[in-house]
Formats: C-alpha cells, sequence, structure tokens
C-alpha cells in the first residue's frame, strides 16, 4: 500500500500546474468534459503503464542523466510544435482524428517525459512495485487533472484560445530549457 499512496500523492502533487494539467484545461475548453476525461484516463494508463515497466527495468541499463536530457529536448520540441502547429480551434474537419482520440493522442505525447511520467518511473524503480506504482499515478492524474478539466469548463468560454496556446507553448520551452541548465554543467 505504500507505494499505491506514495505514487498518488507524488503525482498529485507534481500534476499540480503542469503542462499537462494546463492540456487538459485547453482541452476541456474545447471539447465534453467526459470525452476529455475519459481521453486523458486512456492515455495515462497507457503512458503510465509504460513508464512504471521503464521504471522496473530500463534504469538498471540507461542512466537517469540521458532520460532526463530527452525529457528536456522532448519539452522544447513540444512547445515549438504547440507555436507552429496545431490550432485550438474547436472545427472538426472530416480528416481529422475525434475528439477523444485527439485528446487522447495529445495527452499521451505531452506526457511522455513529463515530470510526472519521470516520477512514475522513479517510484517503480524505488518500490519495485509495478503494479502499485501504475495504478497510484493514474489515480493521482486522474484527481489532477480532473480538476483541470473543471477549470477548463468553467474558464475555457472566457479566455481566448491564442493567449491559452501562447501559455502552454511557453510553458513547455521553458521547463525544457531550464532542465536542459539544471542537467548540463
Amino acid at each position: 500500500m505504500t507505494a499505491f499512496l506514495a505514487s498518488v500523492l507524488v503525482v498529485l502533487i507534481a500534476e499540480m500546474g503542469d503542462k499537462t494539467q494546463l492540456l487538459a484545461m485547453c482541452m476541456a475548453a474545447r471539447y465534453k468534459w467526459h470525452t476529455v476525461m475519459l481521453g486523458v484516463f486512456v492515455a495515462t494508463l497507457a503512458n503510465h503503464l509504460l513508464a512504471a515497466l521503464a521504471g522496473t527495468y530500463v534504469t538498471r541499463i540507461v542512466p537517469m542523466v540521458y532520460i532526463n536530457v530527452t525529457a528536456a529536448v522532448a519539452f522544447i520540441m513540444f512547445g515549438l510544435w504547440t507555436i507552429k502547429g496545431d490550432n485550438l480551434q474547436c472545427e472538426d474537419k472530416k480528416s481529422e482524428m475525434s475528439p477523444f482520440w485527439t485528446v487522447a493522442v495529445s495527452f499521451f505525447v505531452a506526457e511522455m517525459g513529463d515530470k510526472t511520467q519521470l516520477a512514475a518511473v522513479t517510484l517503480a524503480a524505488k518500490y519495485n512495485s509495478m503494479m502499485a506504482v501504475w495504478l497510484g499515478t493514474t489515480v493521482g492524474m486522474m484527481v489532477a487533472d480532473g480538476f483541470g478539466i473543471i477549470v477548463g469548463v468553467v474558464m475555457g468560454k472566457n479566455i481566448p484560445e491564442k493567449i491559452v496556446k501562447w501559455i502552454a507553448a511557453l510553458i513547455f520551452i521553458l521547463y525544457g530549457l531550464y532542465s536542459l541548465y539544471v542537467l548540463i554543467p
């Protein structure tokens, strides 16, 4: 039970104000809250399963410094992608994914290399309890992002989408740059 509770608490705290919580808020301003919640849940299940497996096996082979540098670079790239690529319009074209898959894929990609995913890797390595860490980090993520979804639904009608897009991009880029600054002497 210790691994489960530690995982819930660590991810709940780490996710507050995190870029993926901001993404959940943004998506909730565009799509129905239950679609966003389900997309976040499915993405989190998959992502944190990979993280728990990685913590159990890969950290014995790959030094954490390489994982951390890769994560920092991914943050910067995702920030640039946010500025250049995706628009936040609610217009869905036939060639685009459904709202569920848009949320699930976006959230899965955003969570790759995120501090909560790295926390799941670290917790799985520390407790050597893949299942407890996987379930605990998923519960922590759902509680934190559930709060973000509520805020997104309430505030989404009052926040210009362009501002949300730029704030999200800046958070990604600044966090990536800060992470590189801390990691590279």
